[in-house]
């Protein structure tokens, strides 16, 4: 894709859904059968619920790729369809239609979310076997691909809202999965706060549509935007963003992504691959002609994109926690998409390119790490690890390519995608061209830096795990080791709790090649690691196909740099990157023990670059204080006014009721007293 733009978005034509459109909602119906059955079924659905859960999503996928061959087949024109089931929302004004947009962007996604999606379902039977719960974690899972389908497949704002609450609910389910586990806990309730606060953005940016344009539907809207005065254009793009941060754990609510890794490793694969991250691109890509109104809109997206990716690529070079690596390359992978489709008209279809690109190797990353985890009793830390590329040669070859693919060395598929993305940003005119597309070209060489660490800590040099033992896990309820079977060897096993380090009472390592089951769906995606990047740049494939929905093509004009110079200058520093790992890393023993950092960098990222402290500071502290101080006001201030009016009434009332004695006598000197009284006063007022 390299040299070209997208010409200004024009909004599409939209015609009635009919034939396998008309029939999309088949879509999430499957997910959504396979959730009810395994959730309500408990179980009874223990023998054969995982198979049910994978089926369900295979079925999807395919229903998906009859939409794609069938729609390849009509004129650009016609591939935007709208498919209308019934009237959701009917109250006055507000008439909300839940129906599907099937177009080339909803298609793409659905082929990423329910392939990519399966794959993992499968690798979950190998590496969940021993789970007692585990026809409940695939309706999870099930329930968290129909929510994104929602997402992704919805004709409307609103429809969109709803998938994308339903993913924040999946998530907080799969995230804090071991219930016996703090951590997991916290990690659980991180992600779903911090996802609120986006999902505020996102709401309010609905509310302004529908009080200034009377609708919430996506031809409705992205056709009257010439009503909306350029302020409240500018508003919606901020508020989308902020939505879009939430979900794709964009600066400065990146902080709950890493955390999700408490998670299970399928569900860490899912969240970051195919899922919940995606989701925040997506909505940026889908809402293109209302950014295309507001520069300055897609001068903060940019912004948050290149500031993210530069934050996700130095913290990863500091963790040795092999998930949380992957993880803060996630944030970093998506901060390049949201610089893409930040970038305006020529950048939307780089984004997804690299968002689908992304969604296969980032997959088989995870889905390795997985894999050694399994092989290496849940063990995260790389320390811990060496040696393991002759012991699990297809782990190791898969995760190989997943890395090369991912630090971009050609002919993989990162290259093709995130190349296309740093040149676009050189594209910028000024200073905003160096800005961006340096940054996005030096976290190119930082992530070869900590990837080939990854590679090197994890499968070569020596085996430092043959002289430690994994610490059982233990059942809270018992207090006793909870044992875990090998599907490979049928052998029981200790869970490590990462809490708890090496010790002496714990189990020998002995890593070994996961089952079939799991690494078929590695080897899968380690193709599409190496080949799909070129398919899709290939003649400008993916960008002509998604032009209905995202814009025409058109040749660049211009880029601070020579285009010819890019390609090579990020080649170079990733190979400086990787040279750099190799003198640090290979060339001297890696202590087991993580040595205390030296440097204030080397602390600030270890730290997170301070984003839970500053997020605490600004955020959770003064939330607090205003929690404590409206108690305050609420208890002496309102329950004060309305219990002091209760005591008031009732003290004058206990005073006021001695008066009434029930004797007559009483009652006959108080009325002569009053008799009295009146006439004193009449003769007062008469001879005054």
């Amino acid at each position: 894709m390299t040299g070209t733009h997208l010409a200004a978005q024009q909004v599409a034509e939209v015609t009635e859904g009919s034939g396998l459109a008309g029939s999309a909602w088949l879509l999430v119906l499957f997910p959504v059968i396979g959730a009810a059955v395994l959730l309500l079924g408990g179980k009874r659905t223990d023998a054969w619920g995982h198979l049910l859960g994978c089926l369900t999503v295979v079925a999807s996928f395919g229903y998906g790729l009859l939409l794609l061959f069938s729609s390849t087949g009509m004129a650009e024109g016609e591939r935007v369809q709208n498919v209308s089931m019934f009237d959701w929302i009917p109250v006055d004004q507000l008439q909300v239609e839940f129906g599907m947009r099937i177009d080339p962007l909803s298609i793409s996604f659905v082929l990423l979310i329910t392939g990519v999606g399966a794959l993992i379902h499968i690798y979950s039977i190998g590496y969940m076997a021993e789970d007692p719960d585990r026809s409940r974690f695939f309706g999870y899972f099930n329930l968290f691909v129909a929510a994104m389908l929602i997402l992704v497949l919805g004709n409307g704002f609103v429809t969109l809202y709803l998938g994308w609450e339903g993913v924040g609910l999946a998530s907080y389910l799969l995230i804090g999965w071991y219930t016996n586990r703090p951590s997991a806990a916290t990690a659980a309730k991180k992600a779903f706060l911090m996802n609120r606060v986006g999902d505020v953005g996102l709401a309010l940016a609905i509310f302004i549509m529908f009080a200034e344009l009377g609708t919430t539907q996506y031809t409705e809207v992205f056709s009257s935007l010439d009503q909306l005065s350029p302020a409240t254009l500018t508003a919606l793009t901020l508020l989308l963003l902020l939505g879009a941060c939430g979900k794709s754990g964009q600066f400065p609510l990146q902080a709950w992504l890493p955390d999700a890794m408490e998670g299970p490793t399928p569900v860490s694969a899912l969240i970051h691959a195919a899922t919940m991250v995606t989701a925040g691109v997506y909505l940026v890509a889908r809402a293109n002609p209302i950014y295309m109104q507001s520069e300055d809109g897609r001068l903060v997206v940019v912004i948050i994109g290149a500031v993210t990716l530069l934050i996700g690529a130095i913290i990863g070079c500091a963790y040795d926690d092999i998930k949380k690596v992957l993880a803060y390359s996630t944030v970093s992978q998506i901060g390049y998409m949201m610089l893409a489709v930040g970038l305006g008209p020529f950048g939307f279809a780089l984004g997804i390119m690299h968002l689908l690109t992304h969604g296969f190797f980032k997959a088989g990353l995870f889905l390795g790490a997985g894999s050694v985890m399994h092989a290496m009793n849940d063990e995260v830390d790389m320390r811990k690890y060496g040696g393991l590329a002759r012991i699990m040669p297809i782990t190791f070859a898969t995760f190989g390519l997943g890395y090369l693919a991912l630090i971009g060395i050609p002919p993989f598929s990162g290259f093709f995608s995130k190349d296309a993305i740093i040149e676009a940003a050189f594209g910028e005119e000024g200073w905003r061209g160096w800005v961006f597309g340096g940054a996005a070209l030096l976290a190119a060489g930082l992530t070869a830096f900590y990837m080939t660490r990854l590679m090197l800590m994890t499968f070569f040099g020596k085996k430092r795990w043959k002289e430690l033992k994994s610490a059982p896990m233990l059942d809270p309820a018992s207090g006793s080791s909870v044992p875990m079977l090998d599907p490979a060897s049928g052998s029981s096993v200790p869970m490590l709790d990462p809490a708890s380090g090496s010790s002496e009472a714990g189990r020998d390592f002995h890593p070994h090649e996961s089952p079939a089951v799991m690494w078929v769906p590695m080897v899968v995606l380690a193709i599409g690691s190496v080949g799909a990047g070129w398919f899709f740049a290939s003649g400008d494939m993916l960008a002509e196909w998604l032009s209905p929905s995202l814009g025409a093509l058109r040749e660049a004009e211009h880029t601070v740099l020579d285009h010819s110079l890019i390609p090579w200058l990020t080649i170079g520093l990733s190979l400086l990157g990787v040279l750099i790992a190799y003198l640090v890393v290979a060339r001297r023993d890696v202590p087991v023990a993580k040595p205390d950092p030296v440097s204030f960098p080397v602390r600030a990222a270890r730290k997170d670059l301070y984003g839970n402290a500053l997020n605490e500071t600004l955020v959770a502290r003064p939330g607090t204080w205003l929690a404590r101080a409206l108690v305050y006001v609420d208890n002496k201030g309102v329950d004060g006014l309305v219990n002091g009016i209760a005591a008031a009434l009732g003290g004058s009332s206990g005073r006021m009721r001695r008066l009434q004695t029930g004797f007559v006598r009483s009652y006959a000197a108080g009325m002569l007293s009053g008799s009295i009284l009146v006439l004193v006063a009449f003769l007062a007022v008469r001879y005054a």
